[in-house]
């Protein structure tokens, strides 16, 4: 990718026209998209400031944002730094301003501020970081909210009652971390329950509530959210489970806990995308918080949300931070399960006389409770899963290769882009007898068999189109059923029993979410969508769905949360910026039975090599 003024198109949208020095050169090599320069560009007129270097410092904070940081660590970005597109960029031979030097310029410039909170300026730069002036805000906001939180009196608590309570509900011998997490929950403002899938972090949830509600005194109220409507559709159903598994008297002391998402929770105000109807001055009125899949959750939307929350609530966040992250700025979960802090004294010893923190056990720090006890798959993809988590590339490609005819099994495609690649026998045959199952049990009506069906085997692609991503293989599957004729029979049309569907948008009215999966299934003469929901399944008809999409293959972030009896993983070349060490481990964790991953051994290596890196001040900052 070069300049306009190397000879290139000046018409092509990704260059700006006129630009020139260092915008230009970094916006030509494909670091710097037009709209980083153009904000730069405006904001150096606006303030008067003319250092090419401090308006290239500008456009990277602008870039950052965009890629899921919220600031920029000037010291480093040379060597972190990505390229736009498709396609890693180097970025070596740039043309990088000497560090020091463009600390201090940007130090000096009208356009950035180094005073907490005060002044207008657009840039702040505390510590070194470079942030746009909201994103250190809600940074600071975040920082400031969980430290009053934990500096203010703890809740209230019958410590006889919860020891009660303990060893009623949590029947396991020994140290337990899921008994453990629900002591801290008790006991703390703010808690984190982070663990990998299926280590029993609902369990957890369903318990702890049960504990709050088995206090003396009022029943607290209890909101339980998600940042989308799946994961809270997904939430309820698994807290009522868990629920319906309890003692009679602490199940009746529950009952029902419907789950909203965030934005419904905190009340959504037409016109803005960001300012709910629940803030500083209008407080939630809930004595418990629990949010799932915390990990989803972007910086922006924790400050809302810890700003709505009444400061002697209970705030629970739950999810695993070795996950994909928010598709937008921050990485709070993480920055929290993995941030230094000090030893509480009162809990720690409290937490010592319930029994539920050994001796020689580690100390809570920040009220992370980490659970690591894995009771959804086996030990071959609990295995895979720990190096890739771990990056240790040689375990992760030696767990594949040890796992054939297993659990885990690794097709090796050093390119996956001819129609029909070689070696994907077993593939092919997998997804032509799951969806020959699905149909078969579609057409004759038996519901619940078909709703299994559909979650026996996902495809799943890191990107959404091109030779790797989910429009090519959902045509790719389409034409291994057409061989094999599997799908819609002559007199079908489009609604044929056995099409497996995608939702594309949320629907509140059908309790239907952007991402939900159902099966078309025949009944009394009619074809209907069903969805799984843990109970009774929901049935819509046909002409109520909105613009649904055939699932035959999905991006690895779309199926996050979710989980499938078997799972294959195509990955994409080694040179993708979206293959991740995150990517790989979401993807190989959605399995339960079994995980088919079909790549090169370098396309493992670079996903399991490369964090994705979050720049962040607020790991570091928590305990200040």
């Amino acid at each position: 990718m070069t300049s306009p003024a190397l000879g290139v198109d000046p018409h092509d949208p990704r260059f700006v026209r006129g630009s020139d020095g260092l915008l230009a050169r970094f916006n030509a090599a494909g670091v710097l998209a037009a709209a980083d320069v153009h904000v730069a560009t405006r904001l150096g007129r606006l303030g008067g400031e003319t250092d090419e270097t401090v308006l290239l410092a500008a456009a990277l904070a602008v870039r950052a944002v965009r890629h899921g940081s919220v600031c920029v660590d000037l010291d480093e970005v040379g060597t972190t730094v990505l390229g736009e597109g498709d396609e890693l960029v180097d970025v070596s031979a740039l043309p990088w301003p000497d560090p020091p030097a463009w600390r201090a310029a940007c130090l000096a410039s009208p356009l950035v501020s180094t005073e907490p909170l005060s002044g207008t300026a657009p840039l702040r730069m505390p510590d070194g970081l470079l942030y746009l002036d909201r994103y250190w805000r809600q940074e600071e906001q975040v920082r400031v909210e969980l430290r009053d939180r934990a500096a203010t009196e703890p809740p209230r608590i019958d410590v006889d009652r919860l020891r009660a309570g303990l060893r009623r509900l949590f029947a396991a011998e020994g140290p337990d971390r899921q008994r453990l997490a629900a002591a801290v929950a008790s006991l703390r403002r703010v808690t984190v329950v982070a663990g990998g899938p299926g280590t029993g972090k609902t369990t957890t949830v369903a318990r702890l509530l049960a504990l709050l509600r088995d206090q003396p005194g009022p029943p607290p109220r209890i909101a339980l959210a998600a940042p989308t409507g799946k994961a809270a559709a997904r939430l309820a159903e698994a807290v009522r489970e868990q629920v319906r598994r309890l003692p009679d008297a602490d199940r009746e002391r529950l009952g029902d806990l419907p789950a909203s998402t965030l934005h419904r929770l905190l009340g959504f105000k037409p016109g803005h995308t960001n300012r709910f109807h629940h803030d500083r001055t209008n407080r939630l009125p809930h004595d418990v918080v629990v949010v799932d899949e915390t990990s989803m959750v972007s910086l922006t939307m924790m400050a809302r949300l810890l700003e709505a929350v009444r400061p002697d609530a209970r705030v629970v966040l739950v999810g695993d931070p070795d996950q994909l992250a928010s598709v937008e700025a921050g990485a709070v979960l993480g920055d929290l399960a993995r941030a230094p802090g000090a030893v509480e004294p009162a809990l720690d010893a409290t937490l010592r006389s319930l029994d539920v923190l050994a001796p020689d056990d580690t100390p809570i720090v920040h009220g992370v409770v980490t659970l690591d006890r894995t009771w959804r798959f086996g030990a071959e993809i609990a295995a895979l899963a720990r190096a890739i988590r771990e990056g240790d590339a040689d375990a992760a490609v030696a767990a594949l290769r040890s796992g054939e005819g297993g659990a885990v099994e690794f097709v090796e495609a050093p390119t996956l882009e001819l129609r029909d690649p070689p070696g994907l026998d077993a593939v092919r045959s997998e997804v032509v007898a799951a969806n020959a199952t699905l149909v078969a049990h579609a057409r004759v009506g038996d519901v619940d068999k078909a709703l299994e069906a559909l979650d026996r085997h996902r495809l799943l692609c890191a990107h959404r189109r091109g030779p790797y991503g989910v429009t090519r293989w959902g045509w790719e599957v389409e034409r291994w059923l057409a061989d094999a004729g599997v799908g819609p029979g002559p007199d079908d049309g489009e609604w044929f029993p056995g099409r497996a569907v995608l939702v594309t948008t949320n629907d509140y009215d059908l309790n239907l979410y952007n991402g939900d999966t159902g099966v078309l299934v025949r009944e009394d003469g009619r074809t209907r969508a069903v969805f799984g929901r843990g109970g009774a399944p929901l049935r819509v008809a046909t002409a109520r769905l909105s613009q649904p999409q055939s699932v035959h293959a999905m991006t690895v972030h779309r199926a996050q949360g979710s989980q499938f009896s078997q799972v294959t993983v195509v990955l994409p070349p080694p040179e993708s910026p979206l293959l991740t060490r995150e990517l790989l481990y979401t993807a190989v964790t959605r399995a339960i039975e079994r995980v088919r991953v079909v790549g090169s051994e370098a396309a493992v290596r670079a996903a399991v090599a490369r964090p994705v890196g979050r720049a962040s001040g607020l790991r570091d900052r928590l305990g200040t």
